[in-house]
C-alpha cells in the first residue's frame, strides 16, 4: 500500500456498494475488501429492516423491538459478530444509525480493519434512505451490459428467487430480466446523483474487468484511502479448480467474455431486450443491435411493461401492507435515464 499521508476516516459504514443482481456487485466487493484498511460485508440485507416506517422516519430512537429485528434477520450473521460485540454496539448507540454504525465498527476491527462497507445490490433502490442514515458515506453502482446481466439472471433466477419471484417470469424471463434491469439501473443512477453527490460513483463492470488497477484507484480517491495493490490479488490462495464450479465459486481473477450476449443469446432475445431497455443501454455506450425495432417486437415489450407495471404496483401495495410503508407504485416502474 501506497504512503499518501494521513488519513481521514469517516464513520462506518463508509461505503454502499449497489447495482442489479449479477452484475460484478461479488467481484468489486471481494476487491474493496482486500484493502488492508477496509472491510466489506458480502450481502448482509439488513439496515432497511430495522425501522418499521421507511417513509417518516430521521433517524430513530433506537429500541429493544429493533435490535432484535435487526439480529433475527438470517443474512445478520455474515457480519460475523458475537452476541457481546452486538451488546456493546446496542449499550453506546441512542440511536438506529448510531447502532449500525457501532456494528460496522465490530465488524471491521475483527477483521483487523477500520473502515468498514456494505455491499447489498438492492440497496440500489434504498439509496434516499441509507443518505438519511449515513450522510457521509460513498455509494458505488455497478453497472453491467443488461444483456449480459440477462443471460446471467436467466441461468440464476427461478420462482421465488429474484426476477422469478415475478408471475410474468412464467411466460417471459427475458422481459422480466430487462425491465429489472432498467428499474434498478435508473433508479440506482437518479437517487445516487440525488442523493450522494460527488460521493456516488457509477463503475462499468467491463472496464473494472479490462483495467481494474485505473478503476480501482479511482474508487480509492473516492474513498480517501491510500491506494492499494492487494486489491488487485484479493483470489490469490483462494482460487479452486472444482469441476462445475462458476467463475465466483473459483474465486477466478477478472474474466472478460463469462457472459457474450452476441454468441449466447437469441437474435429474438436481444430485440426484445433492447425493446424495452435499449434507451438505457445507449446512455451507458453500450452498442445496440438494432437500429429499429420491428412493430412486432415493440408490441411484444408493450404487453410485457403493462404486465411488468401491474405486478410491480401489487407488490408494492403488499409490501406497503406489510411493512406499513407508503410507496408510490409509479415510482418503482423504471425511469428515463439523461446523461
Amino acid at each position: 500500500m501506497s504512503d499518501d499521508g494521513p488519513i481521514t476516516l469517516r464513520p462506518n459504514p463508509c461505503l454502499f456498494v449497489v447495482g442489479c443482481p449479477r452484475s460484478g456487485t461479488t467481484l468489486l466487493q471481494r476487491m474493496l475488501d482486500s484493502h488492508p484498511l477496509l472491510a466489506v460485508v458480502n450481502d448482509a440485507h439488513f439496515i432497511h429492516r430495522g425501522p418499521r416506517r421507511l417513509d417518516r422516519f430521521v433517524d430513530p430512537i433506537l429500541t429493544d423491538e429493533i435490535v432484535d429485528r435487526v439480529t433475527r434477520y438470517h443474512a445478520f450473521d455474515r457480519l460475523g459478530l458475537r452476541a457481546a460485540q452486538v451488546s456493546a454496539a446496542a449499550a453506546r448507540s441512542r440511536t438506529y444509525a448510531a447502532f449500525v454504525g457501532a456494528l460496522y465498527d465490530e465488524f471491521a476491527a475483527n477483521h483487523g480493519k477500520v473502515l468498514a462497507g456494505d455491499k447489498t445490490p438492492h440497496y440500489v433502490r434504498y439509496l434516499p434512505f441509507l443518505r438519511r442514515l449515513f450522510p457521509a458515506s460513498s455509494t458505488v453502482h455497478i453497472v453491467r451490459d443488461g444483456r449480459d446481466v440477462a443471460l446471467s439472471m436467466l441461468d440464476w433466477a427461478r420462482p421465488g428467487l429474484g426476477p422469478g419471484r415475478f408471475p410474468l417470469w412464467q411466460s417471459e424471463p427475458l422481459g422480466v430480466a430487462a425491465l429489472s434491469w432498467r428499474w434498478h439501473v435508473t433508479t440506482g443512477v437518479r437517487d445516487g446523483h440525488s442523493c450522494f453527490g460527488a460521493r456516488y460513483h457509477e463503475v462499468l463492470y467491463e472496464r473494472l474487468v479490462d483495467d481494474p488497477d485505473t478503476e480501482l484507484q479511482t474508487l480509492s480517491e473516492l474513498l480517501e484511502i491510500p491506494y492499494a495493490g492487494e486489491m488487485l490479488a484479493y483470489h490469490e490462495g483462494k482460487t479452486r479448480s472444482a469441476q462445475g464450479l462458476s467463475a465466483k465459486s473459483a474465486w477466478l481473477p477478472p474474466v472478460a467474455g463469462l457472459r457474450d450476449w452476441r454468441r449466447q443469446m437469441a437474435e429474438r432475445d436481444v430485440e426484445i431486450f433492447e425493446a424495452l431497455a435499449g434507451d438505457v443501454l445507449s446512455s451507458f455506450g453500450y452498442e445496440r443491435e438494432f437500429v429499429r425495432i420491428s412493430a412486432r417486437a415493440e408490441a411484444h415489450a408493450a404487453r410485457c411493461r403493462e404486465r411488468w407495471e401491474q405486478e410491480v404496483r401489487t407488490r408494492n401495495r403488499q409490501m406497503a401492507s406489510r411493512l406499513e410503508l407508503r410507496i408510490d407504485p409509479v415510482d418503482l416502474v423504471g425511469h428515463t435515464v439523461t446523461r
